[in-house]
């Protein structure tokens, strides 16, 4: 009998505007290998810019939330392990899910530990460092609730396991540590001289992009009274007013909205600058720049995580004056860029290769698919998350529910 995968989504997959969108194909892609049925269930509205997930064969259904037409699709569907995209989606669907179907596997994708790019975005709107306190908001609570009633989280970066693990102090049999992933690395990709001037990308739905184009305002004109024929490409989906009316012609800052592709937009650049103030998990820009051939400046944050042997496909710094020199640096020494170029594959290759993860996680699923009760008994503290979390999210479904029905 074929397993059968439905996932949860909280919007439909945008990869070529968002690493989650890019997150959730390679996800689709490692089930399918295994010959898993998929089917991707969502409340969220399609755009055009939305992936064609029927071009891969995979099925596709509209929920509504807050409603018991989701009872319905669940238990008609049957699926041996579901997938929740991030922790709201397991909060509004998980106890529907155990209500329905108490033997599906659950599986929750963090794609980032939210509550800590919320603590390191108010230590950072506090100028000051983090402390422990600020992990603790509800956020935190939410998530770590939602960790503990799924089977198992994917984990995206290392350093989010050793802080789940060590601080936290959760169990290493609930999590799966599950980076960005690439099958084949292509190293034939425009030369130095073939390349020009500076670019950074990233949603703007996503705060962290646009408190890093902030961040590149400050610096902008000081590169460019070093380097005169250079300009500033900021490449983004979703701009807002605020965004572009940082758009300067003279200053050669310029912001190009949403790319058609950014496949070719990180093959035309020199150099990607991404210094990123907060955040958590892995940085999709930093990975996409290995994947193209093209070197960055970035910070502790942007790198975290992503490092293989303390070798780096540009440089790494949290010294605004260092970060300027070393743009420079990298702009026009072609020796230091061609090393930094293959420092990214050299990356790509030793910590993302498809290959280092794929069978463990299929492993890891089966052997869950085929042990859960017994996993379940090791985890008493999900039950009584489950338990609680049950009966209170519940009822409030079923409050928004009767309003909903009254109005």
């Amino acid at each position: 009998m074929q397993n059968h995968l439905v996932i949860i989504g909280n919007v439909w997959p945008e990869p070529s505007a968002t690493a989650a969108g890019s997150r959730m194909l390679q996800l689709i892609d490692l089930f399918k290998s295994y010959n898993f049925s998929i089917t991707f269930l969502t409340s969220a509205k399609k755009n055009e810019f939305s992936f064609d997930l029927a071009s891969i064969n995979i099925q596709t259904r509209s929920i509504e939330l807050n409603n018991n037409s989701f009872n319905t699709v669940i238990t008609t569907l049957n699926p041996t392990a579901v997938l929740f995209d991030r922790f709201i989606t397991e909060e509004q669907y998980g106890w529907r899910v155990t209500e329905n179907c108490p033997n599906a596997l659950k599986i929750l994708d963090t794609e980032d530990l939210h509550f800590l790019r919320k603590a390191r975005e108010n230590a950072f709107k506090k100028q000051r460092n983090l402390i422990f306190e600020d992990y603790l908001s509800d956020i935190f609570k939410r998530e770590i609730a939602a960790i503990y009633r799924c089977d198992l989280s994917l984990i995206i970066s290392e350093y989010e396991i050793d802080l789940l693990t060590n601080t936290f102090k959760i169990d290493r049999s609930l999590l799966f540590y599950l980076p960005f992933l690439i099958d084949n690395i292509n190293k034939n990709q425009p030369t130095f001289s073939e390349r020009k001037h500076f670019m950074s990308i990233g949603n703007f739905l996503h705060e962290p992009n646009w408190q890093t184009v902030l961040q590149l305002k400050t610096v902008w004109k000081t590169i460019k009274k070093e380097l005169p024929e250079t300009e500033l490409h900021i490449y983004g989906a979703y701009t807002s007013n605020k965004v572009n009316q940082l758009h300067n012609e003279k200053e050669g800052f310029l912001i190009k909205g949403r790319a058609n592709s950014s496949k070719e937009v990180y093959k035309k650049y020199r150099v990607l600058l991404a210094p990123i103030p907060f955040g958590a998990g892995l940085k999709g820009k930093l990975f996409e720049s290995m994947q193209y051939g093209l070197p960055n400046i970035t910070n502790s944050i942007g790198a975290e995580a992503m490092q293989f042997n303390k070798t780096w496909n540009g440089f790494i710094t949290n010294n605004k004056s260092q970060f300027i020199t070393k743009t420079i640096q990298l702009y026009t020494n072609e020796n230091i860029w061609n090393k930094c170029q293959n420092n990214g594959y050299i990356i790509l290759e030793n910590k993302f290769n498809t290959n280092l993860f794929k069978s463990k996680f299929i492993e890891q699923i089966n052997y869950l698919i085929n042990n859960t009760k017994k996993h379940r008994q090791h985890n008493f503290l999900g039950q009584l998350f489950q338990h609680h979390t049950l009966q209170s999210t519940k009822f409030m479904s079923k409050w928004i529910e009767v309003k909903n029905s009254l109005n």
